[in-house]
């Protein structure tokens, strides 16, 4: 399958960013190169773009479409989970413009055999990296269903998580299931008919996000790449951090909070004894959504918001 990807908020991204002024940039989820490619064709000469993947797929994808870059630009396999081993890989100890893009990739959801869709009957997947030894069967056939209960709710956000995981349950003890179809229905028969017949959406789609985001341990990799990368950041350096749900978006918004305050005593200290001190300033206080245009020709941008953040001069509170 040719891999597709629309670049989401891209003018936004790049005005953040401004890559123009140079140096070393990374795409941490680099996909099929959209971004990437953007970011590269503004880089001036003598700068560098290192870009993150850890698809196999889209690693190949990225290379091809930014091949005409040469040498200005470095693929590594890596989550950027461990962005600090990737960047001393590169042996790049600074840096000065960073990218996340989070999520599942308009790529994965429509290659039905990755199985991370309930719009498309294939065997349960949802690897990201498909040499992880974890895939969505494991979670389905494996987990307790206390477990299962807990990972609908809390990364799903699902109302009828306890009947969704007993249902689970109740179905594998006849035999294991397989496809994504065979979860889509055993959720839907979870779930009442009226809450069903309310529902704009497939009802699977809380738990498909909740098992996903389990299989690949999203929202675990989020704030301690944010960290590190906030601390190679040089003075002036920018990153931009684009989210899809609220869950991603409550982890940004905090780690943004504590970057951009410093300070960790309780509010009820009457002054600061910690020390911290702010290494971030925010570039705008809410988050930036997609725009009515980019909205008409791609729908699956609605969900997105943009969080920008500038790295703070050493010293500075400003």
């Amino acid at each position: 399958m040719e891999f597709s990807h629309v670049s989401v908020m891209l003018p936004e991204v790049l005005e953040a960013l401004e890559p123009e002024r140079g140096g070393v940039y990374v795409d941490c989820t680099a996909g099929g190169g959209g971004h990437s490619a953007e970011i590269a064709g503004r880089l001036p000469e003598g700068s560098r773009l290192i870009c993150l993947d850890q698809d196999d797929e889209a690693l190949e994808a990225c290379r091809l479409r930014l091949a005409k870059f040469g040498e200005r630009v470095t693929l590594i396999k890596a989550n950027f989970r461990n962005l600090d081993a990737a960047l001393d890989l590169c042996g790049a100890d600074r840096i000065d413009g960073i990218l996340w893009d989070l999520g599942v990739s308009s790529h994965q959801l429509d290659d039905g055999e990755r199985g991370f869709s309930y719009a498309k009957d294939a065997p349960l997947d949802m690897r990201m990296d498909q040499s992880a030894s974890l895939s969505a069967r494991d979670v389905v056939n494996t987990y307790s269903e206390d477990e299962l209960r807990r990972i609908i709710r809390d990364w799903g956000e699902e109302r009828f998580a306890g009947r969704i995981a007993a249902g689970i349950c109740a179905r594998r003890e006849t035999s294991p299931i397989e496809t994504t179809g065979e979860l889509a229905a055993v959720i839907a028969g979870a779930i009442p008919q009226a809450a069903r017949q309310k529902e704009a959406q497939n009802p699977a789609r809380r738990t498909f996000q909740a098992i996903r985001i389990e299989v690949n341990g999203e929202l675990d990799a989020i704030e301690p790449s944010i960290r590190a990368a906030a601390a190679r950041l040089n003075p002036g350096g920018r990153m931009a951090v684009i989210t899809f749900h609220s869950l991603e978006d409550r982890i940004v918004k905090d780690v943004f909070r504590s970057l951009s305050t410093g300070c960790t005593c309780p509010p009820e200290f009457p002054v600061c004894v910690c020390g911290g001190k702010p290494v971030l300033r925010l570039l705008s206080k809410k988050p930036l959504t997609p725009s009515e245009g980019e909205l008409a020709v791609n729908p699956r941008s609605r969900s997105a918001k943009l969080r920008t953040a500038e790295k703070l001069q050493a010293g500075s509170d400003k």
